[in-house]
């Protein structure tokens, strides 16, 4: 599809100053780019477009009444979607099983902060069964369309989220983020996925995967627009026991150079993909020119802090939430998503203090590794799948997927995947840029910076970066 104009953040914002597009102008645009593609299989509820109309009409008559106020609504106009496993008052939310699906009564904490900033919601979008999956392919509502190449899985657990950002229908959208539901969606679809520090979002409102790990993310076209989404929906949420209250500087000054650390040779997985690995190590000369020195640092205890959020006793807390209807009625399950509750309900309390354990001797080992580098760099994935190869091994290539994405909230990081070059067969590569809780700021203006000089198009969208 052709669009006549850029759904990010600069644009909308340039031509609303001008006078050139209204908020009422761009819910039609939407609408119709969401009519023109068809059956993408990315949404799961749309909102009556009569409906964001109207919310688009009462907001350009509240943003008069606030510029005479001298108020700002820093998300003014800008459409978003939300995975559904987000609650927003009176729409259902299904997590992608009908069985489990519910009217919410209320809305979630991060959706009211956006509204209040201007945003202006379109729907719900599609995702691996209970966010489940690193694939995109989970679900009772079908694949969603990977924006670049259609014969690639669009990633998980967020595909419909990061699908409508990088197929022009939004302007941004939430995901949520357990082992890299927030980042690998975003590397298959050439777009910014960010994951902040855990506590600076809320979850009142989220079915939880694991509630003592999970995250909310952001999809954007690039990096200033998902920090400027974070920067309007944090806060401190007393209905969100794991809230954090303190101080995080989203915009510290830039540094002129930093560390960032890489795995050795025996420790980068690019599982035969001789494309991605030549893509990542051009994405290392990037880093270099912006003032970066790599550091070699031993990996090891990060891949083991990763195999135990999907390997070990953690797998047991994502039944909490379905226990009910999995012990009930087990068949409305997707299969691999049913495996996933089965192996759960077998673990014992022992394995779970066991794992409690690992972790905290894990912390220690990454935490010298953390003296030695500002930040981690390593590829979103290792490698790209077709969706014909995840049907045929979709445990092993899901497992596969999360070797570098898993243990980032175990360990309490932030993290941003960001869109590298294009790779030689045209396909996009994918660099995540982590580091220790509340470096957000930093690692944003890393990414940034990286971003710009890849002068790679924006999703799949052809429009290049503003």
């Amino acid at each position: 599809m052709s669009f006549s104009y850029s759904l990010d953040f600069q644009t909308l914002a340039s031509n609303y100053k001008a006078g050139m597009l209204t908020p009422t102008a761009v819910v039609a645009e939407v609408f119709s780019r969401i009519q023109a593609s068809g059956d993408d299989h990315v949404w799961t509820h749309v909102l009556p477009q009569d409906e964001v109309m109207q919310a688009a009409r009462a907001l350009e008559e509240r943003r008069r009444r606030q510029n005479e106020s001298g108020a700002e609504l820093p998300l003014y106009g800008l459409p978003f979607a939300i995975k559904d496993n987000i609650d927003v008052a009176g729409l259902p939310t299904t997590a992608a099983c009908p069985a489990y699906a519910y009217i919410a009564d209320k809305t979630a904490t991060i959706v009211d902060a956006l509204r209040d900033a201007g945003a202006l919601l379109i729907g719900k979008t599609n995702l691996d069964q209970f966010a489940n999956g690193l694939v995109g392919i989970r679900s009772p509502y079908g694949v969603s369309r990977n924006a670049i190449d259609p014969r690639y899985i669009p990633g998980g657990s967020s595909p419909g989220s990061a699908v409508a950002v990088a197929s022009g229908l939004v302007s941004f959208s939430l995901g949520t983020d357990t082992g890299g539901s927030g980042r690998v969606p975003a590397a298959y679809n050439n777009i910014v996925g960010l994951k902040p520090t855990r506590g600076l979002l809320s979850t009142a409102g989220l079915i939880p995967v694991n509630r003592g790990v999970d995250c909310p993310s952001v999809f954007a076209l690039i990096c200033s627009d998902a920090y400027q989404v974070l920067a309007a929906a944090r806060g401190y949420d007393a209905r969100d026991p794991f809230s954090y209250a303190g101080e995080c500087d989203l915009d510290p000054p830039r540094r002129k150079d930093f560390r960032f650390g890489i795995p050795t040779r025996k420790d980068l997985n690019f599982f035969e993909d001789a494309a991605t690995e030549k893509a990542f190590h051009t994405n290392l000369e990037i880093l270099k020119n912006l003032g970066g020195t790599a550091v070699e640092i031993d990996f090891a205890p990060f891949i083991e802090a990763g195999r135990l959020l999907f390997s070990g006793p953690w797998v047991a807390e994502r039944l909490v939430p379905v226990k009910e209807l999995f012990f009930n009625k087990p068949d409305v399950f997707h299969p691999t998503t049913r495996a996933i509750f089965e192996r759960a309900a077998k673990l014992s309390a022992t394995e779970a203090f066991e794992g409690l354990y690992r972790l905290a001797e894990l912390k220690v080992q990454t935490a010298a590794e953390w003296r030695n580098m500002d930040c981690l760099v390593v590829p979103t994935t290792g490698t790209l799948h077709t969706v014909e190869a995840v049907e045929a091994d979709p445990i092993k290539l899901n497992t596969d997927m999360g070797y570098y994405t898993y243990y980032v909230n175990l360990l309490v990081l932030c993290a941003v995947a960001v869109p590298g070059v294009v790779r030689d067969d045209g396909l996009p590569s994918s660099l995540s840029v982590i580091a220790p809780s509340f470096e957000d700021g930093m690692i944003r203006h890393i990414a940034a910076s990286f971003h710009r000089q890849t002068n790679v198009t924006l999703g799949g969208t052809g429009f290049p970066h503003p």
